[in-house]
């Protein structure tokens, strides 16, 4: 994540070599040359529930306890995945969670949740090196990982139909030692928990996190609405709040911080052989948190019951990859808009989001729209502007139009980052509703009948950003920035 946001200058190009110096390497991704090219550069970020450091030696007790973490069950699983694409111009980054109970084939094993891919190959490749004779501790453990690994990339690969070109994982002592280095990361919770198993006790609100603290955070799923997604949500405002952290904050311009991230990356990363991370890292160079994205693939039902393996997060391969190949930032062909038919309301799904200082404008208008026979997907807040605009895929024009015709006939733009299907409205304080449409009553909640799009409570005018409130299904939610903080369960 860190290589994500680097700004590649001074001291911290001379830290970057050092940190590129330092890493472990694994042997995990095949570089034959015969990955298919899909027009963007696929990374899987795995953390780790390992009680070993990124060279396969066992962390003390000590650590162990202060990170709330026990001993180990014997099961190695990936608590986090999360799937990179990065369009070939390196223009943007989108970050996709895989959640960890997805039920999906892995391969050599049949249906099972995907965090379990891991473990399973890696238990069978270490009692082939047993068989054969291999005794040395460190050995069995980095090999046996390496397998875990590669099975982990096939699966996801079959999964999202993209071909990975790059892995890094983290352990639980990376994780707790990068939120320290950096002096902590910002988040804000919609209500206070405690939860003694992941040891998360936080007020609501907004509050800087780092460490065991941290750690917590990202791990709770007890007593959450949505249980394992509201922790998905919980990882992916916390790596947004990282990547803002890191350019913000002045990390890469202060040696001492710099030094302590590069020191517990070090420690705990692993990531494939050959990639060439100084290149990637100028690549990159003019990226910035806003260009970073955070969302979670498609889910057909969250609470599926397996044959074997209790319940798990059903999904479709076919609707996963559909979705991920269209964030590889290959302009599709515009469709003829003189021709083509007018788009029915019941076809479109309208997000609208409040950019004005008019308390529940986005529900009153949200409303209308529903009334108008359109699909009310997400309802919140956006950043502060002046002007109410309508955003459309490229290519379905005509969908935003017509949704513009129903409010007046404010401007249309269109945007590649919204989905096809999606139109966006954006409100600032120059909208006015149409007459006779009933829009211009006192401003209330969202109202409408809500279609499986996760709605998104509209907080107070004073608050600059959106609280994810529960919804009955995994459906898809808002896009999570990394230039802002967002309110979660």
């Amino acid at each position: 994540m860190s290589l994500l946001v680097m700004s590649l200058t001074g001291y911290a190009w001379a830290a970057m070599q050092g940190l590129v110096n330092g890493l472990t390497m694994a042997d995990v991704i095949d570089s034959d040359g015969d990955k298919p090219a899909d027009g963007a550069r696929d990374i899987l970020l795995v953390g780790m529930d390992s009680r070993t450091d990124a060279q396969g030696n066992p962390l003390p007790e000590e650590m162990l306890s202060k990170l709330n973490a026990g001993g180990s069950d014997g099961e190695l699983n990936t608590d986090t995945l999360i799937f990179v694409r990065i369009p070939n111009d390196g223009s943007k980054a989108t970050a996709i969670s895989l959640p960890r109970d997805s039920y999906v084939d892995v391969p050599g094993f049949g249906q099972h949740k995907i965090n379990s891919a891991y473990a399973r190959a890696k238990a069978v490749e270490r009692q082939r090196l047993q068989a054969e004779g291999v005794d040395d501790p460190q050995e069995i453990e980095v090999q046996s990982n390496q397998a875990g690994a590669k099975t982990l990339i096939e699966t996801v690969e079959n999964l999202t139909g993209a071909s990975i070109d790059n892995y890094a994982s983290i352990n639980l002592l990376g994780f707790y030692d990068i939120t320290k280095a950096i002096g902590g990361v910002e988040v804000c919770l919609n209500e206070p928990v405690n939860d003694h198993y992941s040891g998360a006790n936080f007020q609501a609100g907004r509050q800087s996190i780092e460490g065991h603290q941290a750690l917590a955070f990202v791990r709770q799923r007890h007593g959450l609405l949505r249980g394992d997604l509201d922790r998905v949500v919980r990882q992916q405002v916390f790596m947004a709040g990282l990547a803002s952290k890191v350019v913000s904050a002045g990390t890469l311009a202060d040696p001492a911080k710099l030094n302590g991230l590069v020191d517990s990356v070090q420690k705990s990363v692993v990531v494939n052989q050959g990639w060439d991370l100084l290149g990637f890292a100028q690549q990159l160079q003019g990226l910035s948190t806003g260009d970073i994205e955070f969302t979670t693939i498609p889910i057909a039902n969250p609470e599926y019951e397996t044959p074997t393996d209790g319940q798990a997060v059903q999904v479709d391969p076919a609707e996963v990859q559909a979705f991920v190949s269209g964030l590889a930032g290959e302009k599709q062909p515009k469709q003829d808009q003189s021709t083509a038919p007018a788009p029915d309301p019941s076809e479109i799904t309208v997000d609208v989001l409040n950019g004005s200082s008019i308390t529940g404008l986005a529900g009153s208008v949200a409303e209308t729209l529903a009334g108008a026979g359109y699909v009310q997907g997400i309802v919140g807040n956006t950043e502060p502007r002046t002007t109410t605009t309508v955003l459309a895929p490229e290519g379905e024009e005509a969908s935003g139009e017509k949704v513009a015709e129903s409010l007046g006939n404010v401007s249309v733009e269109t945007d590649p980052s919204v989905p096809s299907g999606q139109v966006q409205v954006l409100l600032g304080p120059d909208y006015e509703p149409p007459s006779g449409s009933g829009g211009g009553a006192a401003p209330g909640g969202a109202g409408g009948a809500a279609g499986p799009q996760l709605q998104q409570a509209e907080p107070a005018p004073s608050q600059d950003t959106g609280d994810i409130t529960d919804a009955e299904d995994g459906g898809a939610e808002s896009p999570i920035r990394a230039d802002g903080v967002t309110c979660v369960n």
